[in-house]
């Protein structure tokens, strides 16, 4: 088991600043359940009390063993799976009580990188298509769509005619850096 944090070094962002994301003892437990009744008769605390801000001009990096709970924090905090307990601000807006609709407009600005980026990338999907879902479900235009695929892709160190492969054609450095553009989109 790996042992908790007891210091992060100190923070490169905006002297001053309010925290773009502060998160407070945020937890997300998952029942186990037995028997036929299905009764609970304990839980899985995949994220306990964990406390981080992010200040502007900030990236962080969660590292950890596998299985210890990366990929559900950051799904916690963008409320893809509903934590149990803890307080998420975002901007210094508590999204922990924010709606359906207004949750759809904060994951537009807030994005997680998985570690695995071949199991984030749909192997049917063109790198360009993967690239353009986000921009289409924010309604650009097919011509801002494109003209920004080819710039995030140059952004992230591959040539805009990479768009037309598939994710399964690259390395797994590359695939992580498609997952990074489609982040940026």
């Amino acid at each position: 088991m790996t042992a908790p944090v007891d210091h992060i070094a100190p923070s490169t962002g905006t002297p001053g600043a309010e925290p773009v994301l502060r998160v407070d003892k945020l937890a997300t437990h998952f029942p186990i359940r037995h028997g036929v009744f299905r009764r609970i008769v304990g839980w899985v605390k995949a994220v306990d009390g964990v406390d981080l801000h992010i200040d502007p001009n900030e990236t962080l990096g969660v590292v950890g063993e596998s299985g210890c709970g990366k990929t559900t924090l950051g799904r916690s905090i963008l409320r893809l799976i509903e934590p149990t307990s803890g307080r998420v601000t975002y901007k210094g807006e508590d999204i922990i009580g924010a709606s359906k609709s207004r949750m759809r407009e904060l994951r537009a600005e807030m994005q997680v990188v998985f570690q695995d980026p071949f199991a984030s990338l749909n192997p049917r999907m063109p790198v360009n298509q993967i690239i353009a879902e986000p921009m289409q479900v924010a309604g650009m235009s097919r011509k801002d769509i494109r003209d920004r695929i080819g710039e995030l892709l140059k952004a992230v160190g591959l040539a805009p005619e990479h768009g037309n492969r598939y994710p399964h054609e690259f390395s797994g450095g590359q695939r992580q850096r498609i997952g990074i553009a489609r982040a940026l989109a």
